[in-house]
Order: C-alpha cells, then sequence, then structure tokens
C-alpha cells in the first residue's frame, strides 16, 4: 500500500513546507523506507484552508503532523509517533508548545485584563492552540459577576493565519497563536509579525506530533519512531533544524495528550464550554 506524508500544520510558507519535505524523506530513508518493495511513501501537499480532520481520517495516511487535543479526543484513529522539540526558551528542551495571546502593535493595552471588554477570536473547536489551551487561560479570569471575560467573540477562525490577519485589520482585539508557529512565520513574514506583540502566553502542553494512520503496520511505525529518534544526530539535520527551529524529536504517545483533556474536563466543569 502507498501512503502519504504532509506537513500542513507547520508549513507556515512555501520555504517551511519544503523543509519539512525533505526532513520527512531523510527520516524515511534513516528508518529504510525510502525504497520499501511493499509500503511506499509520498509528500501530499494539503493547503489550508482545507479542513484537516478529512487528511486526519484518510485511509492511506502514512506521516502527517496531527494536534494533540484532537488526538486525545479521538477524531480520528491515528498512532502518534514523534513530536518536534521546539527551539525556544519556554520549551526547555522538550516537545512542548504554547499559545501566544496577541494584540495589535500599536494598541494600548499592556496587560491581558485590560482587553477584557473587546472582541476575542479562536480558529476550530478541536484546536489545542487555538481554543482548548486559551480557553483554559481565560477560566481563572471568570467570576460569578463575569461568567464570560469578553464582550464579543468571533469563532471558527479556522487558522493561525486567519487569527493573524484577524488581529491586524482589526476584526478582533485579542487572539491566540500557536507560539511555534508564531517563530516560524516570524522568521519569513517579518514585516507581518510586526505589527502585532505577544501579551500573554498559555501554559505549555504536549507537541502536536507526527501520527501514523491504522493502515500502517506496527513495524513500519517503530522504524519511523526510530528515523525520527535518530535525526538530530546526522549531519544533514543542522540546516533544516535551523530553519524549523527545532532542535530534535521526542517519542509521544495517545497517553502524552492527557493533559489537553483534563483542560478540557476543567472548563466544562465550570460552564465554560468555549473561550469566550
Amino acid at each position: 500500500m502507498r501512503f502519504f506524508t504532509n506537513a500542513r500544520m507547520y508549513a507556515v510558507t512555501p520555504q517551511a513546507e519544503a523543509a519539512w519535505r525533505e526532513l520527512i524523506e531523510r527520516v524515511l530513508a534513516l528508518a529504510g523506507l525510502d525504497r520499501d518493495p511493499e509500503h511506499g511513501f509520498g509528500y501530499l501537499p494539503y493547503p489550508a484552508p482545507q479542513p484537516l480532520e478529512p487528511l486526519w481520517r484518510r485511509p492511506d495516511l502514512g506521516c502527517a503532523q496531527m494536534c494533540g487535543y484532537p488526538i486525545a479526543l479521538g477524531l480520528a484513529d491515528v498512532t502518534p509517533i514523534a513530536a518536534p522539540i521546539p527551539a525556544a526558551d519556554w520549551a526547555e528542551g522538550r516537545a512542548v508548545y504554547r499559545s501566544d495571546l496577541i494584540v495589535r502593535a500599536d494598541a494600548p493595552w499592556q496587560r491581558l485584563e485590560e482587553t477584557f471588554d473587546g472582541r476575542f477570536g479562536w480558529t476550530v473547536a478541536h484546536s489545542h492552540s487555538g481554543f482548548n489551551a486559551p480557553r483554559h487561560h481565560l477560566l481563572r479570569h471568570r467570576t460569578p459577576e463575569r461568567p464570560r471575560v469578553y464582550r464579543e467573540v468571533v469563532g471558527n477562525l479556522v487558522t493561525a493565519r486567519r487569527v493573524l490577519d484577524a488581529v491586524v485589520d482589526g476584526t478582533i482585539d485579542v487572539g491566540p497563536l500557536d507560539a511555534y508557529w508564531h517563530m516560524l512565520i516570524r522568521d519569513t513574514l517579518p514585516e507581518l509579525t510586526a505589527r502585532v506583540r505577544v501579551l500573554a502566553a498559555t501554559d505549555v502542553a504536549p507537541m502536536p506530533a507526527f501520527v501514523a494512520g491504522p493502515n500502517v503496520p506496527a513495524d513500519i511505525i517503530a522504524r519511523l519512531g526510530d528515523g525520527f529518534a535518530r535525526a538530530s544526530g546526522r549531519d544533514w539535520f543542522a540546516p533544516l533544524g535551523a530553519a524549523l527551529r527545532i532542535t530534535g524529536f521526542e517519542a509521544m504517545s495517545r497517553a502524552s495528550y492527557a493533559p489537553t483533556l483534563r483542560w478540557d474536563a476543567e472548563a466544562r466543569a465550570a460552564g465554560y464550554p468555549e473561550p469566550a
């Protein structure tokens, strides 16, 4: 069977997608899967704003990036393999990430609490960085007198790029950006990201992982895991790691994403089903 690979979640620009594609090809070669006579792998472009759920549910999914919250929710039958370790101080050498809560660079606010009479935006309800993490962060600011933190909420913006654009154009006042995604796009579109600033950041959570679909044999998944684990020690990794702002990969399992379900349960128990 032929399987596809994909890096849509962090293919923030054509340059980033090219780097991810090369890295995946290198990992496949390291795992001895580049010329496997029985199981072929090929890169499948899948540009935004196409929804990610159909991609994750395809029977030929071989190795693609998937957010940890939908992994934990069981939105697709996948096996987590490995997640990148961001080259960021807040990651502390672990495969974790957080959400930056951004406002326009020229906005008057200095503290998140000062924005609560404004407009907040989120991406999709199954996103950790764009929904679950900011909801968890805002939960601490709710009171009996103020069950809704924001005056107005704009939901279903779908992608991080639309959140960024919505803050820049004033559609919303505050929005969540996956902090690793933010790092990558800042490298290539600094003139755009210079128009926003980070007002606060959420707690860290397990990083999105490369996952395999249900038709990928267990031994192939194990070989992929070994390839990701060994990648950072190869000579070819340094330029790709620098381009993608990662230091290596960490093995992940479905249990790795249990914290995202705890955050969800806490918010629902408090009567706070969505960031608002």
